[in-house]
C-alpha cells in the first residue's frame, strides 16, 4: 500500500516562499495519490515553467520538467505511448491559460485522458508579478505598476464550452476538497481541469487566504447536479467578475466539481491503441512496407 513517505525525495526540498499556496497543493497531490493507493511507479507528473513547475521534483514519482505553456503536448505523447500510466500535468495560470492556451484548447476537445491541475495565482509569481490572463481589472504591483485594463480569462467557463469532460474548482486553503477534487479527477475518464486557487503571498497582496475563504461557496455541498451543463456554465460565469477591482459588489466563488460528464475517451477512440498500450506491442508485427508502397 503506498503511504506518503514513498512519495517523499530525500535530495531537496522546496523552495516556495513560507505560506505559499503552492504548499497546500502539494500536499494535497500526495495524499490524493496515496488514499487512491496509485503505484508511484505508474504516475507520471509533467509541469513547465514557474514555481507550479518545480512541483514534480519534489514527488517521488516520475516526472518531466519541460518548456513554459507545453506540458500538455509532452503528457499527450506519455499517454500515447502507455495509457497504464497516470498522467498529471501541473501549470500556473500563465503556463497554461497564456502560452500553453492553445494545447489546452486541443486537449479538452479531443478528450485526453489526464489530469490537468493549474495553480492560479492570478499572476507571474516566478517573474515577481506580471500580469497573468486571470488578473483583475485594475491590480498592479511591483512588476507592473501601471493598473491593467485587460478583464481577465473565465478558465472554467472557456473549459466547459470547449468540451472538457470534468471541470472544478479547488482551494489550496482547503487540503480535504482539494484531495477529493484530486482524486475525482483522476478516476474520470477523459480530460479533468481543476483550477486552483493559489495565494501568492509575495506578489498577490489581494487574494489572500482570509479574502478567498469569505468568498468561496462549495457547489457540491448546497446540492449542486454537476451533470446540469448549463447550470455548471452559469456558475462558472460567476467568477471572476469582468468589471473593475474597486467596485464594491462582492464576488462569490463556486468551488467543487461544475461539470461532469462520460464521452468516449482520446484513447478509446484510437484503435491502434485501444486493446493495448503502444510501448506492449511488438514492433516485428508491424509492417509498413505496404503503405510505403502506396505513397513511393
Amino acid at each position: 500500500m503506498t503511504t506518503l513517505k514513498d512519495l517523499e525525495i530525500n535530495y531537496d526540498s522546496p523552495n516556495w516562499c513560507p505560506g505559499c499556496g503552492d504548499f497546500g497543493i502539494w500536499l494535497s497531490l500526495k495524499k490524493a495519490i496515496v488514499e487512491l493507493d496509485l503505484n508511484p511507479s505508474k504516475v507520471v507528473l509533467v509541469s513547465g515553467i514557474g514555481c507550479s513547475g518545480k512541483l514534480p521534483y519534489w514527488v517521488k514519482t516520475y516526472g518531466f520538467n519541460g518548456l513554459h505553456g507545453r506540458p500538455i503536448p509532452v503528457a499527450e505523447g506519455i499517454r500515447l505511448a502507455n495509457h497504464e500510466l497516470t498522467v498529471i500535468v501541473i501549470g500556473g495560470d500563465g503556463d497554461q491559460y497564456a502560452e500553453g492556451g492553445n494545447h489546452l484548447l486541443h486537449a479538452m476537445r479531443r478528450n485526453v485522458n489526464i489530469t490537468l491541475l493549474v495553480h492560479n495565482n492570478q499572476i507571474y509569481g516566478l517573474t515577481t508579478g506580471q500580469y497573468s490572463p486571470t488578473t483583475d481589472i485594475g491590480e498592479k504591483n511591483k512588476a507592473t505598476p501601471i493598473p491593467t485594463v485587460e478583464p481577465p480569462l473565465n478558465p472554467l467557463s472557456l473549459a466547459i464550452s470547449a468540451g472538457a469532460t470534468f471541470v472544478a474548482r479547488g482551494f489550496a486553503g482547503d487540503t480535504i476538497l482539494e484531495t477529493n477534487l484530486l482524486k475525482e479527477a483522476i478516476k474520470h475518464k477523459g480530460f479533468a481541469i481543476i483550477d486552483s486557487l493559489q495565494p501568492c503571498v509575495t506578489f498577490n497582496q489581494k487574494n489572500t487566504y482570509s479574502w478567498f475563504y469569505e468568498r468561496i461557496i462549495n457547489v457540491n455541498e448546497k446540492g449542486h447536479d454537476p451533470t446540469d451543463k448549463m447550470k455548471a456554465f452559469a456558475l462558472s460565469e460567476q467568477w471572476p467578475l469582468k468589471k473593475a477591482s474597486q467596485d464594491d459588489e462582492k464576488e462569490q466563488i463556486p468551488v467543487g466539481i461544475l461539470y461532469k460528464e462520460q464521452r468516449l475517451s482520446w484513447e478509446e477512440g484510437i484503435p491502434q491503441i485501444a486493446k493495448m498500450p503502444l510501448v506492449k506491442q511488438l514492433r516485428q508485427e508491424v509492417d509498413i512496407n505496404s503503405l510505403l508502397d502506396e505513397l513511393l
